[in-house]
């Protein structure tokens, strides 16, 4: 950029792929410094608390205007996911989620994603970027590095709860850093659902040295004696899966992405662990409180959110949820003793696909991948 000239790269999904985005392993090191600068609150993402998940943008269930767009199938909306990341990173961004179930019908994936980096003095655009496999990896590093952190020093049985596209990108990270894993069980909608068929065969063709892979019928046969349970179940109440305290073996990680139907009471003895309090409380206040008729709380699903609510209702202390990041920068220990049972909470965060786009940048420009476009030559409106 010189007299006023903008030029911005452009990466597709394949120059994506060879600018290293699918690298699991070393995208949880990238997630690990995320954390750590998220820790020394050297990051900002939207609202006024610069703790917002994002800005979505919902359709009416119906409009008098002929041709509006309506929330007429599943997951229809549109999201902004802006963020800035300091440490070496010292770049702004944001990812552009657009969303429609209707989409597998047409031969594309449920959600379109791209990725813009900026500078953050001049707001001029570095890189325009295909950004679904950058989404899919970065998730599924995050409970690659929850588990380097909480698991124990042995792992070899993973548990799999809703075996779709974060868990098969979780799958990546827990090899990457856990490679004597030789055993995985998962559960799907039904013992014969497709999704669980599907992530069988990428884990046979991907990492043949497990060498037990069993559909289960159940969440209880799923998590028996599993080291690292991961939940990634795409579906809404009053579906979330169930899952009791009693099934895990001592020493478990539970790491839930969605939604876990957990009581209260079972919640209660867990060690908990969050990846941003300060995400969660804005979740907890949009949401509102909710109650059965009998006059008990009802469960939010996001595990995060359950915790605030906790100890709004004085059944923990705010102290009794240890974050991520403080783990992450050793002002905390993870694990107290062998036997300990956490429940993580983890939700996407725009920082995280800030750090992982840049990471891709950077390497693309390294090796000569993409395409160069113009902005202008000069700005005219000047």
């Amino acid at each position: 950029m010189s007299d006023g000239r903008i030029d911005f790269l452009y990466l597709n999904e394949k120059d994506m792929i060879e600018a290293g985005v699918l690298d699991a392993g070393r995208c949880v090191d990238v997630m690990e410094e995320v954390i750590s600068l998220m820790g020394k609150g050297d990051y900002l993402m939207g609202g006024p608390d610069h703790n917002a998940h994002g800005l979505m943008l919902e359709f009416p269930k119906k409009s008098k205007i002929q041709g509006f767009p309506l929330e007429d199938s599943r997951d229809r909306r549109f999201i902004a996911m802006p963020a800035y990341l300091g440490g070496r990173f010292h770049v702004a961004g944001q990812k552009w989620y657009g969303s429609n179930g209707r989409n597998r019908a047409k031969g594309f994936p449920r959600s379109i994603l791209m990725a813009t980096l900026n500078d953050v003095e001049t707001g001029a655009p570095l890189c325009y970027m295909s950004a679904n496999l950058l989404s899919s990896i970065r998730t599924g590093a995050m409970p690659g590095l929850v588990a380097k952190y909480f698991a124990k020093d042995k792992v070899d049985t993973i548990g799999i709860i809703g075996p779709g596209v974060i868990n098969r990108s979780s799958m990546r990270a827990f090899m990457a850093k856990f490679p004597d894993i030789h055993t995985v069980k998962m559960v799907g909608s039904t013992p014969e659902s497709k999704t669980a068929q599907k992530m069988k065969s990428f884990i046979e063709e991907h990492f043949p040295q497990v060498s037990d892979i069993r559909i289960c019928a159940n969440v209880q046969e799923a998590v028996k004696d599993a080291d690292i349970v991961c939940e990634a179940a795409s579906v809404t109440y009053p579906y979330w899966p169930e899952l009791k305290y009693e099934w895990l073996k001592p020493g478990a990680v539970v790491i839930s992405t969605n939604g876990l139907n957990i009581s209260w009471e079972d919640e209660l003895k867990f060690s908990k662990v969050v990846d941003n309090w300060g995400m969660y409380e804005e979740y907890a206040q949009e949401d509102g409180d909710e109650f059965h008729p009998d006059g008990t709380r009802k469960n939010a699903g996001t595990i995060g959110e359950d915790f605030v609510y906790m100890v709004k209702d004085g059944l923990i202390q705010r102290d009794d949820v240890k974050n991520l990041a403080d783990v992450v920068n050793g002002n905390v220990t993870a694990r107290e003793n062998k036997d300990e049972i956490f429940l993580v909470s983890i939700e996407g965060m725009p920082i995280q696909d800030v750090a992982w786009a840049y990471e891709c940048y950077h390497a693309a420009l390294k090796k000569g991948i993409g395409t160069m476009l113009n902005l202008w030559e000069k700005p005219y409106a000047l």
